[in-house]
């Protein structure tokens, strides 16, 4: 009784342990030898395997950036900080580029904008678009239905008391997924220094724009006209930023009359001289577009608070650093 039972049991043993040994061997002999680097890349990429960077996760991106095919740069999830120690790992330098952030450019929210109908229906922007365009009169609006707040991995995105989709800056990792999910495509990546932004689509008429929202653009041009540095202009109906051009002055939000440009007023910068390394050489004045700053040559210049917009040109300008950029 006892040997029936103890002769399957060592046989069984055996046979593992020979099979064992057999998948060691098979597995030193037919190893695949990994390059140091890209574990090490692995090592410092967030985990997130999102596919945001075009790859099968975070692996696929890893050994793409070590063979060449894909740049240091190209994991969004990562930002800047990962780019740095990738290149640090490769020892190649790379040009890092602007932080960029996802921005929902629409304000029309239960408040401001009309509805043509009551939608009943699945709770998805994409469904509800399919019945003629969905159910706000604005057929560029956000329909509020949350189709990117279920893209986001990273908890990034909600829909406010106003029904319209808000970002959270401060998670957003700029992986892409909630532009890809938004039928509207509403959503757009902007640096995220920039600090002033036309949060509308809409490419109708400024007529018909008013019968249906009260803060669309309605391309009247006064931004175009206000801007000092040519960095806004009318592109299909809609006042479209050049962020290259853009220096968060926010004239243009000062002056929109539907206030279809966001500024983030409680950021603006406002100039400070140095009264010990200003020389008086009026450079600084001359390049100043709003008159903000007086002297005379030779002379310490000073900044005039209410005139100043914060564009920095003044400190960009001066030859001995005199100027700098502080919080108002």
């Amino acid at each position: 009784m006892i040997e029936s039972i103890l002769y399957p049991i060592l046989i069984l043993s055996g046979m593992g342990l020979l099979f064992g040994v057999g998948l060691a061997l098979a597995y030193k002999k037919y190893e695949v030898k990994v390059d140091p680097k890209v574990e090490n890349v692995r090592e410092v990429l967030p985990g997130a395997n999102c596919g945001a960077c075009g790859y099968p996760g975070c692996d696929g991106f890893a050994s793409a950036v070590v063979s060449g095919e894909a740049s240091p740069s190209g994991c969004p999830v990562g930002g800047v900080r990962v780019t740095e120690a990738i290149s640090e790992i490769l020892g190649v330098e790379v040009d890092i580029g602007e932080e960029l952030i996802a921005k929902v450019l629409c304000q029309g929210g239960k408040d401001k904008a009309k509805d043509k109908f009551i939608y009943v229906g699945v709770e998805d922007c994409v469904a509800a678009s399919m019945l003629s365009n969905g159910p706000k009169s604005c057929s560029y609006g956000c329909l509020g239905l949350g189709s990117c707040v279920e893209a986001c991995q990273f908890d990034a995105i909600h829909i406010n008391e106003r029904g319209i989709a808000q970002v959270d800056e401060d998670r957003c990792t700029a992986c892409g997924k909630c532009i890809d999910a938004c039928p509207k495509g509403l959503i757009e990546m902007v640096p995220k220094k920039s600090l002033v932004h036309v949060i509308c689509m809409s490419k109708d008429r400024g007529k018909d724009v008013r019968q249906y929202c009260d803060i669309g653009c309605i391309a009247c041009q006064i931004c175009v006209k206000a801007c000092k540095f040519d960095a806004i202009e009318i592109k299909n109906n809609v006042a479209k930023i050049d962020y290259s051009k853009c220096t968060n002055c926010m004239v243009c939000a000062e002056k929109c009359p539907t206030n279809a440009i966001y500024a983030n007023f409680e950021r603006r910068k406002i100039a400070h001289i140095d009264a010990k390394k200003c020389i008086g050489c009026t450079i600084c004045s001359q390049n100043c577009s709003f008159d903000a700053i007086e002297g005379e040559r030779k002379v310490k210049h000073m900044v005039v608070d209410e005139k100043c917009t914060g564009c920095g040109i003044c400190a960009s300008k001066c030859p001995t650093d005199a100027i700098t950029m502080r919080d108002r």
